[in-house]
C-alpha cells in the first residue's frame, strides 16, 4: 500500500515538473519571435534592456494566467503594433514585404534565363 501511495506521488510531482518544462519552452519560444523596441536588432529573449525585462515578466504573466500563445501575441500587437513580431501576419499593410523575395527570385530568374539564351544563340 505503501508503495501504491508513494508512487502515485512521484507521478503527480512529476507531471508538475512537466507541466513547468512546457511553460518555460513556450516562454522561450514567445520571447524568442518578439523584437525588443529597444535593441531593435535583438529578440526579447537576448536582450537586457528594461523594456525586454518588462516584456519577459509580462509574458510570465500571462502564461501563468492560462493565456495561449496566439492570445499572447494579439496582446501585444495591440499594445506596441505590428512591428514587435518577427512573423508579421500576411495583410494589406505587409504584402511588399512577403512578396519582395519571390519578385527578386522570379525577377532573377527571368535575368538568368535570358542571359543564357542570349549566349546560346
Amino acid at each position: 500500500m505503501k508503495l501504491l501511495k508513494y508512487s502515485i506521488f512521484i507521478f503527480y510531482l512529476l507531471s508538475f515538473n512537466l507541466i513547468g518544462a512546457e511553460n518555460i519552452d513556450l516562454h522561450k519560444k514567445i520571447t524568442k519571435s518578439l523584437r525588443c523596441l529597444i535593441c531593435q536588432g535583438q529578440s526579447v529573449y537576448d536582450s537586457d534592456s528594461e523594456f525586454a525585462n518588462s516584456i519577459k515578466v509580462l509574458v510570465d504573466r500571462k502564461l501563468k494566467e492560462g493565456q495561449n500563445e496566439n492570445e499572447i501575441y494579439d496582446y501585444l500587437k495591440d499594445k506596441y503594433g505590428e512591428w514587435i513580431l518577427y512573423d508579421p501576419k500576411f495583410n494589406e499593410n505587409t504584402y511588399f514585404l512577403w512578396l519582395l523575395p519571390v519578385l527578386i527570385f522570379i525577377i532573377g530568374g527571368a535575368i538568368l534565363f535570358k542571359s543564357f539564351i542570349i549566349k546560346r544563340n
